[in-house]
């Protein structure tokens, strides 16, 4: 069963109405004026579709038909998905970002490769493969990396009938590693001229790549890069993200503040991806870094997560925290508990088991879902 530190989906319900998730919230009460987005909705569908394993009940089967009745409403008749909707139920936007098409098929996979009834892999398969000739041409590096990340899901599953997935993934991998190679230098292993938001995708996707096709470049590519970005977002042994208030330029200062949750999650899910490959003692400290981040080890010393909940605060500012608790900060804390329950327990064992310390997290009671 999966544990947690948090006890409950409490926020993600409060946030979720019949349309499916709303985006923000003014402190824990949902904006409705906000509307919704293909985003929020598809990593609402992953997270369900991943819990529905240890959780096979009614409440979060209708979560998973809520979530995927969204992403099936938001796809186009080009294969392509919209991404923001208003209150009033119409989308707006022709299309949505290369982040939100690499979002839906990611939390696709998830479906595909669940226990979920066959009805709802059905539909998730042909939403999938209406979506493929749109994700060959992408230029978001981050949809790309969701893509990879997509088809290691359906490849580690076992997945009959899946190669026209790989033949897209595998195009994916080799922009990622295009790109690295440009913007690649002794001071800066990186896959662009600057970090900016979920960067972690990146070489979370290379580690998946290495694990499929081992025989190729991306291994050394992914810890290059893992490393980069660990070294960094690490200050005094804390996570430390990337500040969407500017960002990082190679050639600047980086900026500290504003902190968001997706960082920590990102981050503590490459981790993972990294110690599925290596067992190396650094990625776990990495993914400990990562998921403390939630648990108030961050520069403010301040707890993001709502343990009653399941809620998590927006972000980390200079002057204090952003007391609200949106849709993607939310999901971002709930995903990293679910990834801590797989460090825990056992599941991504180490090569040298006595330098496996624990981590200094204690997982609690399982999810409360109804």
């Amino acid at each position: 069963m999966h544990a947690c530190s948090c006890r409950s989906l409490d926020h993600l319900d409060r946030m979720t109405d019949s349309t499916g998730l709303m985006q923000h919230a003014i402190y824990t009460v949902p904006r409705k004026d906000s509307g919704y987005t293909t985003n929020d909705n598809a990593r609402a569908l992953r997270l369900c579709a991943k819990l529905y394993a240890s959780h096979q009940e009614e409440h979060m089967l209708q979560r998973v038909m809520c979530y995927l009745s969204f992403l099936s409403h938001a796809n186009c008749p080009s294969g392509e998905f919209h991404n923001f909707m208003s209150a009033q139920r119409e989308w707006q936007d022709d299309v949505g970002s290369g982040d939100s098409q690499g979002q839906a098929v990611l939390a696709l996979a998830q479906v595909i490769a669940s226990n979920l009834p066959q009805a709802c892999r059905e539909v998730a398969w042909e939403l999938m493969d209406r979506s493929l000739p749109v994700l060959k041409t992408l230029t978001s590096l981050r949809a790309h990396a969701y893509v990879i990340q997509a088809w290691a899901i359906l490849w580690r599953a076992n997945i009959a009938n899946s190669n026209r997935v790989e033949h897209t993934a595998r195009e994916s991998v080799q922009r990622l590693v295009d790109a690295y190679h440009h913007w690649q230098h002794p001071n800066w292993q990186w896959f662009e001229s600057r970090m900016t938001y979920a960067n972690a995708v990146l070489p979370h996707a290379m580690f998946d790549a290495a694990e499929r096709w081992p025989d190729e470049e991306f291994l050394s590519l992914a810890e290059e890069s893992f490393r980069f970005l660990d070294e960094a977002t690490t200050s005094t042994d804390v996570f430390w993200p990337i500040g969407i208030d500017g960002w990082n330029d190679q050639d600047e200062e980086r900026q500290m503040y504003d902190q968001q949750p997706v960082e920590a999650s990102t981050m503590a899910a490459a981790a993972c991806a990294a110690m599925r490959l290596q067992h190396h003692q650094i990625d776990l400290v990495a993914f400990q870094k990562a998921h403390g981040w939630f648990l108030g080890q961050n520069s403010l010393r301040y707890l993001m997560a709502d343990l009653e909940s399941g809620g998590c605060l927006d972000g980390l500012e200079s002057a204090g925290v952003n007391r609200n608790q949106g849709a993607e900060s939310t999901l971002a804390y709930l995903w990293t508990e679910l990834l801590a329950f797989d460090v825990q327990s056992d599941s991504m064992p180490f090569s040298n088991a006595s330098s496996a310390a624990s981590p200094s997290f204690k997982l609690q009671e399982g999810f409360k879902t109804r």
